[in-house]
């Protein structure tokens, strides 16, 4: 494995990358640093801008911090000594809403600024010849989770947490995510082996699992049990689309994100690694409420 250059280090992703390869030589990008790292084995870029939520940000800050940044960090790349490059993409990239299930082969159409910077950073690293040599990898995780994130799985253990009745169980929904533990895994793998060829990867804990199961597993985190209520699908619809001119906290929108199915494939990981994931979306899930505790 020998060295790694890492950028977003400061990141959920990057700060989990350096607490699990302790045993390696990690070099943290600064500015500038991108045009010289011949000293390293392995580049991986983390570097970017997540998506935001509240829909606040200035459109060109995703295409500097997901496109162009990444366009650097690769061009370098390419033209030092190291020999893997590993990007951290998103299922985003691909969709938005998925019908059925997200595979490696679906015609990327996002639609999202987020997404779209995300697509024309891979677009730019698959237009580049790859030397002899070298490998080169774009990771498309969907919802990572593990002790640590702030994300909106935090968000949904508070509001379980505070004792509310979750509202939404007549719904059916099925969803992936993605542990931070076989995240790491995937990477170790990567730069460890070189049989593995370059490519494009989406990445996902093999299990999926409906936001009533993951009221139940918050609940259990809390050795309690859950609150469900199967309130009628055409009321809560009904709520929802006066939350539209109401501005409640409730609109079509986020009732369509809570409550709609999103499922990623994680086959063509799989049978490169040729090994399964080593955590399950409910062991990482559990491991990621009970950090939340504290």
């Amino acid at each position: 494995m020998n060295s790694i250059f890492l950028t977003g280090a400061s990141g959920f992703v990057g700060t989990s990358l350096i607490n699990n390869f302790k045993d390696v030589s990690v070099r943290i990008s600064s500015r500038g640093m991108e045009s010289s790292f011949d000293c390293e084995n392995n580049i991986i870029h983390l570097a970017g801008k997540a998506h935001d939520l509240e829909k606040i940000s200035n459109p060109d800050e995703y295409y500097q911090a997901n496109t162009e940044l990444t366009k650097k960090v690769f061009d370098a790349f390419l033209d030092s000594k190291a020999k893997v490059f590993i990007t951290l993409s998103s299922v985003k990239a691909a969709a938005d809403d998925v019908q059925g299930e997200l595979t490696e082969e679906f015609i990327a159409n996002p639609i999202t600024h987020y997404g779209k910077s995300k697509l024309q950073a891979e677009q730019y690293v698959l237009s580049k010849e790859i030397p002899e040599g070298k490998r080169v990898f774009i990771l498309r995780p969907c919802m990572i989770h593990g002790p640590g994130n702030k994300g909106n799985l935090n968000l949904l253990y508070q509001l379980v947490s505070r004792g509310f009745p979750w509202p939404l169980g007549a719904f059916e929904n099925k969803r992936s995510f993605c542990s931070i533990d076989n995240l790491m895994f995937i990477i170790k793998e990567l730069i460890e082996r070189e049989d593995i060829p370059s490519g494009v990867y989406n990445v996902s804990d093999d299990e999926t699992l409906a936001i009533n199961e993951l009221i139940d597993l918050i609940a259990q985190s809390q050795n309690r049990k859950a609150k469900i209520w199967n309130i009628s699908k055409g009321l809560i619809e009904s709520v929802a689309a006066i939350g539209d001119k109401l501005y409640l906290p409730l609109n079509t929108e986020r009732l369509h994100k809570l409550t709609s199915s999103y499922i990623v494939s994680n086959a063509k990981i799989k049978i490169a690694i040729g090994k399964p994931m080593p955590v399950s979306s409910r062991e990482g899930l559990l491991k990621t409420f009970k950090s939340f505790i504290n």
